[in-house]
């Protein structure tokens, strides 16, 4: 079910990155591209989770404010455009409905509070177009969908409809077919062409890297999402060496190092309070650490999506098999300070 409703999403994207150039970006109040959509999937996905599997709690990167206001009104009539042909009797109104299901942390949408909060049992966490600036260029984005259950992602899908199976195409150079990765936590990881049906592709699987060769890293496209030539410098920290960076937006990098086009994700902010969104890592890192890799952040430790919309628990992420998995965190304790009482893994 999880793999079909991505695949539709990934439909929705595409109509949206061929046409309606004029209507593809609004402006949220961080200043941030958002698109239309972001909106109209949010609504599908959510609304066919509901149908599926009941009153689920989903936590998901939009809220229907915008769309709310008489300014947008455009935005709101080419969303609901998008959804007439997938979603049957769709209103503005349950459009609108089923985006804010998805805008509270696991633990307000459960209960209408924030008090007495614990760890959230199971829930689902969405990112309707991950990557929306690689969208907006004609680049790598991709759609996120995992489900968390005591802390931990226990089913990913990754919807990454620009992004070849064929290796050797640059990530730069949009693909006309698109890939699906998926896991099951225990069970593996699996790849496929994006829109193939339910079958769950072939296996992946990530081979060890020759640490005595040349490593490649991967990092976010845009440059404000790390701190400055934080690949370079961590693997130099590392003793290793290093090829050219592979540089592209949103989980597709999770993907990219799972499958062996690069053979680490690393993604340090420079500033030390900043926390990652749940579901910008979600889906990808179920995805990695199923194929083979470890993922965990700068300081060694597992992720952990408890059920807020932020990692609190954790700052950067390191993604690589284990041998270099383990340099790397070593690399990072060169220009990374440990918090106060964290003990890094050795």
């Amino acid at each position: 079910m999880a793999r079909s409703v991505v695949s539709l999403a990934a439909t929705i994207s595409r109509a949206v990155s061929c046409g309606l150039d004029g209507l593809r970006e609004v402006t949220k109040d961080d200043r941030s591209p958002v698109t239309i959509g972001d909106f109209a999937i949010q609504a599908l996905v959510i609304q066919l989770l509901r149908d599926a599997l009941g009153d689920v709690v989903v936590v998901a990167e939009e809220h229907a404010a915008l769309l709310r206001q008489p300014d947008h009104r455009l935005h709101l009539e080419a969303g609901l455009a998008l959804l007439e042909h997938v979603w049957p009797g769709v209103t503005a109104e349950s459009m609108l409905a089923s985006i804010d299901r998805g805008a509270r942390d696991a633990f307000d949408a459960a209960t209408g509070s924030a008090v007495g909060r614990s760890a959230r049992r199971e829930f689902w966490t969405l990112d309707p177009i991950d990557g929306t600036k690689g969208f907006l260029r004609h680049q790598q984005y991709c759609t996120a969908l995992a489900l968390i259950s005591e802390g931990r992602p226990v089913l990913g899908v990754l919807g990454c409809p620009h992004l070849s199976e064929d290796l050797t195409r640059p990530v730069d150079q949009p693909d006309p077919v698109g890939t699906m990765f998926f896991a099951v936590e225990h069970e593996g990881a699996f790849v496929a062409p994006l829109g193939v049906g339910q079958e769950l592709g072939r296996p992946l699987r990530r081979r060890a890297v020759d640490l005595s060769q040349p490593v490649r890293v991967c990092e976010s496209y845009e440059k404000s999402h790390s701190a400055e030539n934080v690949g370079e410098r961590v693997v130099r920290a590392s003793g290793l060496d290093r090829h050219p960076s592979i540089q592209l937006d949103s989980q597709c990098k999770y993907a990219v190092v799972a499958r062996g086009q690069a053979d680490a994700y690393l993604r340090v902010t420079g500033t030390p309070d900043y926390r990652e969104r749940i579901w910008d890592h979600a889906a990808g890192s179920l995805i990695a650490s199923e194929a083979g890799c470890t993922v965990s952040d700068i300081h060694g430790r597992p992720l952990r999506f408890l059920g807020g919309r932020d990692l609190v628990d954790n700052f950067g992420i390191v993604v690589a098999p284990s041998a270099l998995h383990a340099r790397l965190l070593k690399g990072c304790e060169a220009f990374v300070e440990p918090e106060p009482g964290v003990e890094s893994s050795p």
